[in-house]
């Protein structure tokens, strides 16, 4: 029992007697489970190519996907708005998901709502459910805009948003005038950057597209900036550090930093920063505009381009050495504006790091997974250590991300046993890591359970995990961290080079054994 003197967590709670007991009773009286020899067999079995050639024919099934759904990325893309709501046209157990998976993330309350769709709206539509949501969400929460978006359920059904929302304005139930930018964010299409891409195209739209007379490309001296769906908060720094050393004016369209980062100073703030409604009308003024994850922004680069007129860089995500150059280098051809030489230093210094930490990481191999533009950047800076990416798997990778990371490949001699899987999910990364073991591998808090596989295996297979990603549930404030920019190429160094010493460290402690290749006796 818990003692309150003495309150444990759930481990070692559940390692105390009555707790094992309780487990083991549960165990054979009601799972009906195997013998355990039985199932250390078919667990050994799992760890085998012929499991794995099996495992890569499934057509039906997705085990643990590594990617989220539409309408999660649609949120967050609102939140990056200044004091905007996100609301959710489905169920409430979906905005539920949404807020806790954000909640974990950011170790911060998320505000966001549902017009609660139960069984009676998915037979009549959820119309009713709209007028209410939409008037009760402003008059409660006040805010200056409600960003609107649907779940599964709306979308099997056939809601249609504008309609709606449009016969909510007639109905009285929030003025006409009122903003409510939409988007259809299907969940069972697509995934989290999707839905990112869809709201913010949706809310551009909603702001310029009927507002474009009198607007001309250049006439603000400004660039714009569209971050993508982009959860480490340190990323949206940077780029305003490096933007602002250069001089440049800019609007970055969508920005969550205050919101999802405010201070414990007894003040709770539903709303903080973001981007203004009057700097999205401006957009269009912009020299050009930037999208940091291409990969991700089809949409929005379409929208840019044909309404707004813009000639959209072309470029990869700012991540590693050379990429962060090229971004600089597309501002500074844009901008006419010099890069000072604060950023030369800084990439000085970076080059150092890269130079004294180039002789622990050569030649290791690691796995790595998560969404397009990650992985890209992630790779071309891993071959930029001298690292030999092994497994790059990307659930929402399209044919588009494996001609870009083919081609990106071919370019180092580090890429030239790269094995890339677009549209695999986490079962598969698991078989590929047991059967072709890698030194590490990286990828969000999920890659945990297939670092304990490996170690069940033997401690000789296992393979740790290196925790860069989304989400990062198991470890506080990483989401703080930047990973873009000569900055975020630090960073990333650091916490690589940090994990193959530890590694070391972890195989050489035995006493008079294995301790000779410690550091500190050199």
């Amino acid at each position: 029992m818990q003692k309150v003197d003495d309150i444990k967590p759930c481990y070692p709670l559940f390692r105390q007697d009555e707790y094992k007991e309780s487990l083991a009773n549960k165990k054979a009286n009601f799972e009906e489970g195997h013998a355990a020899d039985k199932v250390q067999e078919t667990f050994n079995w799992t760890t085998t190519m012929e499991y794995r050639e099996l495992n890569f024919k499934r057509e039906a099934l997705t085990v643990n996907p590594a990617k989220a759904c539409q309408p999660l990325g649609a949120v967050l893309c609102a939140l990056g708005f200044e004091k905007t709501m996100p609301y959710v046209h489905g169920s409430q157990g979906c905005v539920a998901y949404f807020r806790t998976y954000f909640n974990r993330h950011f170790r911060e309350p998320v505000s966001c709502v549902s017009d609660s769709m139960t069984e009676d709206a998915a037979v009549f539509g959820g119309q009713k459910n709209m007028i209410d949501g939409l008037e009760n969400a402003m008059t409660m929460y006040k805010p200056d805009m409600i960003a609107v978006s649907t779940t599964c359920m709306a979308e099997v059904i056939g809601d249609d948003l504008n309609a709606f929302i449009t016969n909510t304005k007639k109905a009285g139930g929030v003025p006409m005038d009122y903003p409510t930018p939409y988007a259809h964010t299907p969940s069972f299409v697509g995934s989290h950057v999707t839905g990112w891409d869809n709201m913010f195209e949706g809310i551009i739209r909603y702001f310029t597209l009927n507002t474009m007379e009198g607007k001309e490309v250049g006439k603000n001296g400004k660039i714009n900036i569209v971050p993508g769906f982009e959860t480490y908060l340190g990323n949206y720094r940077v780029i305003h550090r490096m933007l602002d050393e250069m001089g440049v004016e800019h609007t970055m369209l969508s920005d969550p930093t205050e919101v999802l980062d405010t201070p414990a100073d007894g003040e709770f703030r539903m709303y903080a920063g973001g981007t203004t409604q009057d700097e999205v009308k401006d957009a269009p003024n912009a020299k050009t505009t930037f999208l940091l994850q291409p990969m991700q922004l089809e949409k929005t680069k379409k929208y840019v381009e044909t309404t707004w007129k813009h000639e959209v860089p072309k470029m990869v995500i700012p991540m590693g050495l050379e990429s962060t150059d090229e971004f600089l280098m597309k501002v500074a051809e844009a901008t006419g504006k010099e890069i000072p030489a604060s950023l030369a230093k800084e990439r000085g210094r970076l080059v150092d790091m890269m130079m004294d930490s180039h002789t622990w990481l050569h030649g290791k191999k690691i796995s790595l997974y998560g969404d397009p533009d990650f992985t890209l950047g992630m790779t071309k800076f891993l071959m930029e250590l001298g690292v030999e990416p092994l497994h790059v798997l990307c659930n929402n990778g399209s044919k588009k991300w494996t001609k870009a990371m083919e081609k990106m490949l071919a370019e180092s001699p580090y890429g030239a046993k790269t094995q890339l899987f677009a549209g695999a999910d986490l079962w598969h990364f698991r078989s590929l890591v047991l059967t072709e073991k890698p030194d590490f591998m990286i990828g969000n808090s999920y890659g945990k359970f297939i670092q304990r596989d490996t170690l069940h295996k033997g401690k000789e297979f296992e393979v740790p995990l290196i925790r860069i990603g989304f989400p990062i549930f198991d470890r506080h404030h990483l989401h703080r961290a930047t990973t873009l920019g000569y900055e975020g190429a630090m960073q990333m160094l650091t916490t690589l080079v940090n994990a193959v010493m530890e590694r070391l460290d972890e195989e050489t402690r035995g006493m008079g054994t294995t301790d000779y290749n410690h550091d500190l006796v050199r």
